[in-house]
């Protein structure tokens, strides 16, 4: 089957910076759009960035110019640097990839959610 696995998460204070990764492993064939999702308490999941396999990323507003999304298809990763990190970021940030393992359809899946905090 097909995992992602999410790590960088942590407590970091305003103004600072973290780097989450996301390694999505198991049989698969190839892998199209990957993207960072977040769920605050109490609020609905957002979508924060979203890249392509060729590299084209999108951004949600209120991280435009903070936030960026790269990804490295050799390694089936996808990274999101956070920087200028304030509180309302604070947030479980989930990893998504949308997967096609062989003579199987293309497949949304989710990582298991790493916390970030942003408190000084």
């Amino acid at each position: 089957q097909v995992q992602l696995v999410e790590s960088g998460g942590g407590l970091v204070q305003p103004g600072g910076s973290l780097r989450l990764s996301c390694a999505a492993s198991g049989s698969i064939f190839s892998i199209n759009d990957m993207g960072w999702y977040r769920q605050a308490p109490g609020k609905q999941r957002e979508l924060v960035a979203q890249i392509t396999r060729g590299g084209s990323a999108t951004y949600t507003g209120s991280v435009k110019g903070r936030f960026t999304i790269t990804r490295d298809n050799s390694k089936n990763t996808v990274y999101l640097q956070m920087n200028s990190l304030k509180p309302e970021d604070t947030a479980v940030y989930y990893c998504n990839a949308d997967i096609r393992q062989q003579w199987k359809a293309l497949t949304g899946y989710w990582g298991q959610g790493t916390q970030v905090t942003v408190s000084s």
